[in-house]
C-alpha cells in the first residue's frame, strides 16, 4: 500500500509528466533513411521529413545509413529509444523480404517497430533489350514456354524485390526463366543496354523511362497495379492477363517499438495531411512514385500481408542466400 508521502509525490508528479509529453517534440528529430542519397527511398524520405518538420514545427534531420540492403539502417531504427526523436523509413526489402529470407536478422519485424503510416510507392517495369523477340507480356510468356530455361533476366541481387518480382511472375505464368543476379542496379542497366542480358525487372522508372523513350529499351509491362505516368502507354502485368499482380516498391514511416500512442497519432496526422498536398504529388511523379497515405493500422497490415506473400514466393522458389 502506498504511504501518504509516496501518494502525494506521485500525485504532484502527474502534471509534470503530462507537460513533458505535451512538449514533444522539444528538440530535432532524426529520420533514418536506410539507403544512400539520391534514390527513390531518399527522395521520399526527405519529402516526408520536410512534411513532418513543417507540421510539427521542429527540425527533422535526415540521416542516410545505407548497408546490407537497407537492413543496417533498419536495425538502427529498431534499437533507438522510443521517445519520438528517432524515426525511419521502412521499405519492402527490410520489412517484408529480409525477414523471410534471412533467419538471423538483427531485428524482429513483428516486435521491433511501431508502424506510423504509409508514404508512397514506386512503380517498376519489365523491360527488354530491343533485340528481344517479343514486345509485350503475351509474347514474352509464349517465348519463355517455347524456350524453357533459356530466357535470362537480371536483378540487383538474390532476394531483392526485382528478383522476387521475376520469381512471382514465373509462378503465376508457369514459365522458367534464368535469374542472373548482379551486385547493384547500375550493373544490370549496363548489361541490359548492351544486350548482354535480354530482360530485367526494374523497381524504379527514373532511368528506365528515358531509355524506353529513346528506343534503347522496350517496356513490356508495368509491375504495379496501375499504369505509370512516366510510361502511360505501357499496360500493367494485370492488364495483360494476370489480375491482381501488383508488385510496387513501398515506403512508410516507422519508429522503434513502444512509441507512445499520442505521438503515433500526432505523427500520423502530420504525415497524412502533408502527403495530400499537390506539390508532393508533383515531386513524387518525377521519380515514378505516388503518394499513398495510410493509417498506422493500415501500414501494419500491409507489412504483415507482404511478409506472408513474399514468404510464399521465397519458399516456392526455394530461394536461399547460400
Amino acid at each position: 500500500m502506498l504511504n501518504r508521502r509516496t501518494l502525494l509525490a506521485t500525485t504532484l508528479a502527474l502534471p509534470f509528466a503530462t507537460a513533458r509529453a505535451s512538449d514533444w517534440p522539444a528538440k530535432p528529430i532524426t529520420l533514418i533513411v536506410p539507403f544512400p542519397p539520391g534514390g527513390p527511398t531518399d527522395v521520399l524520405g526527405r519529402t516526408a521529413g520536410k512534411l513532418l518538420a513543417d507540421r510539427l514545427k521542429q527540425t527533422v534531420v535526415v540521416e542516410n545509413r545505407p548497408g546490407a540492403g537497407g537492413n543496417l539502417g533498419t536495425e538502427q531504427i529498431a534499437r533507438a529509444a522510443p521517445d519520438g526523436y528517432t524515426l525511419g523509413i521502412g521499405v519492402i526489402s527490410s520489412l517484408a523480404i529480409a525477414p523471410q529470407l534471412l533467419p538471423k536478422l538483427p531485428y524482429n519485424v513483428k516486435t521491433g517497430f511501431t508502424p506510423i503510416g504509409m508514404i508512397g510507392i514506386a512503380k517498376g517495369a519489365i523491360v527488354a533489350h530491343p533485340s528481344a523477340p517479343f514486345n509485350d507480356l503475351k509474347g514474352l510468356i509464349a517465348y519463355a514456354r517455347a524456350n524453357p530455361k533459356k530466357l535470362a533476366f537480371g536483378s540487383s541481387g538474390i532476394g531483392t524485390s526485382n528478383h522476387l518480382a521475376g520469381e512471382y511472375l514465373q509462378s503465376l505464368a508457369d514459365i522458367e526463366l534464368v535469374h542472373v543476379p548482379y551486385k547493384g542496379t547500375s550493373q544490370v542497366a549496363q548489361d541490359l543496354l548492351g544486350g548482354q542480358i535480354p530482360l530485367s525487372f526494374e523497381t524504379s522508372l527514373v532511368t528506365t523511362a528515358p531509355a524506353v523513350a529513346s528506343g534503347k529499351l522496350k517496356a513490356i509491362a508495368i509491375t504495379a497495379g496501375t499504369r505509370s505516368a512516366l510510361l502511360p502507354n505501357v499496360p500493367t502485368v494485370a492488364e495483360q492477363g494476370f489480375p491482381g499482380f501488383d508488385v510496387p516498391s513501398w515506403f512508410g514511416l516507422v519508429g522503434p517499438a513502444g512509441l507512445p500512442k499520442e505521438m503515433v497519432a500526432q505523427l500520423s496526422r502530420a504525415l497524412m495531411d502533408g502527403l495530400k498536398q499537390p506539390d508532393v504529388a508533383e515531386r513524387f511523379a518525377q521519380i515514378g512514385a505516388e503518394a499513398k497515405p495510410g493509417t498506422p493500422e493500415q501500414f501494419a497490415q500491409l507489412i504483415a500481408d507482404e511478409n506472408a506473400r513474399w514468404g510464399r514466393v521465397i519458399r516456392d522458389a526455394k530461394i536461399t542466400l547460400e
